[in-house]
């Protein structure tokens, strides 16, 4: 699923699992993280994410997942937290072009990366509202801090999307491309990057990052959404969600514990 080449001192990362809109599974996040190990030792200057198909990411892979037996904390805490400390502190500039569904983990992808190139016909927010879960990934976070409170839990309780216009104009990401125009953009503000001065930016990245964390309090968040996580999975609505995803179904909630 996970694809990784290297031109011109620049990492190309692409998610392809179109089918299932590149949504990610265990697997998946492993293999993530394998390559950006591997772009790391090859000493990129810099380094693309994006998605092929219909959608950037559409979080996590749950198709196969048992909401009676599901290891949440396995799957965030172990896997995705530590995946996206490791795209966050990437040693050179990081590019995502992100189109279509950009949720959950997708979100926390683009959440970890250096600049995001978004398309106006992209889908941001929190989809948990039809799965008795709470976003994750770093999504509570970056949302009250850009869109404060009462957006942000507007967004979580009536699962609205954002397009990627609206997105950027709320400081979400960094500029909005037409769908056609998207890949080229990123590709060649990669090429711009790796040509420059590679030690300055990382600089200024690090400085960035500092207050960023300090701001946004971005890793203990995703630490506290992780526990939230593991606690709603052992309700009722939790099970009914995925069940009814699963089963390509309306759920029918009942609100208790």
């Amino acid at each position: 699923m996970i694809e990784l080449s290297i031109n011109n001192d620049v990492a190309h990362v692409v998610l392809n699992a179109p089918g299932k809109l590149n949504a990610l599974d265990e697997a998946s996040i492993v293999e993530l993280d394998a390559a950006y190990q591997t772009a790391e030792r090859a000493g990129v200057r810099a380094l693309v994410l994006r998605g092929e198909g219909p959608a950037f990411c559409a979080g996590r892979d749950i198709s196969a997942v048992d909401p009676r037996t599901d290891d949440v904390l396995g799957y965030l805490g172990n896997l995705v937290t530590p995946l996206l400390q490791r795209m966050s502190r990437f040693p050179a500039p990081t590019f995502a072009a992100a189109h279509g569904a950009c949720l959950g983990v997708g979100l926390g992808l683009l959440i970890a990366t250096d600049v995001v190139y978004i398309a106006d016909t992209a889908k941001i927010g929190s989809p948990f509202a039809n799965l008795g879960a709470t976003l994750d990934s770093g999504g509570h976070a970056l949302f009250v801090e850009r869109l404060g409170a009462h957006r942000t839990l507007d967004l979580i309780y009536s699962g609205r999307l954002m397009s990627g216009a609206e997105a950027v104009a709320s400081g979400l990401f960094s500029q909005v491309f037409p769908a056609t125009e998207l890949t080229e953009a990123t590709v060649q503000a990669a090429a711009r990057a790796a040509s420059g001065a590679t030690q300055a930016f990382l600089a200024s990245k690090a400085l960035v990052q500092s207050l960023r964390d300090e701001r946004l309090g971005l890793w203990q968040s995703m630490s506290d959404e992780t526990a939230a996580q593991a606690t709603l999975c052992a309700t009722g609505d939790y099970r009914e969600g995925f069940a009814a995803f699963q089963q390509k179904r309306k759920p029918s909630f009942t609100g208790r514990v």
